[in-house]
């Protein structure tokens, strides 16, 4: 275990709260080929659940498709911390972040990716929230649940 986790573990209020607050994080999938694939994604956590949405087609859904193991890291930067002898290799950084991994699955079933969704619009953009969603837009809509297996949380001061 990293030396971090043992001294600043965020608890499980604090790992909520980030994963409620933060606008982006890092999905990690694994290509085809077995290499590494990394991209940022606009996400909500519901239920002890990360639900994302994107285009249908594409090397996310790929990747999910072939592997459903994904890690996702979610991270807030609040400021560097400067040593007072103005060292740069004992500067720091105050931060939170989050680590999760999980196994990813399209959701299927109309009332929930509306639900999905509809969260998202009311995080990200909710001025529009009471727009209604036409079914054509939902149905060409991928909307991917992660189930969490793991999660972890860290913090500096």
């Amino acid at each position: 275990m990293q030396h971090r986790m043992k001294t600043h573990p965020l608890t499980t209020e604090q790992i909520d709260e980030l994963l409620i607050r933060a606008l982006t994080g890092t999905l990690a999938t694994i290509n085809t080929d077995g290499s590494p694939y990394a991209a940022p994604i606009h996400f909500i956590y519901l239920d002890n659940a990360v639900y994302f949405h994107g285009l249908p087609k594409g090397s996310k859904i790929d990747n999910l498709k072939a592997d459903p193991r994904v890690s996702m890291t979610v991270y807030e930067m609040e400021s560097l911390l400067l040593a007072p002898d103005g060292q740069p290799c004992d500067t720091n950084t105050k931060y939170r972040s989050v680590i999760l991994s999980g196994l990813a699955s399209l959701v299927e079933d109309m009332g929930l990716k509306k639900e999905i969704l509809s969260a998202i619009v009311k995080k990200y953009t909710p001025h529009l929230n009471s727009n209604a969603f036409p079914d054509n837009m939902v149905k060409g809509t991928a909307v991917i649940r992660i189930q969490i297996n793991s999660l972890t949380g860290k913090y500096y001061d």
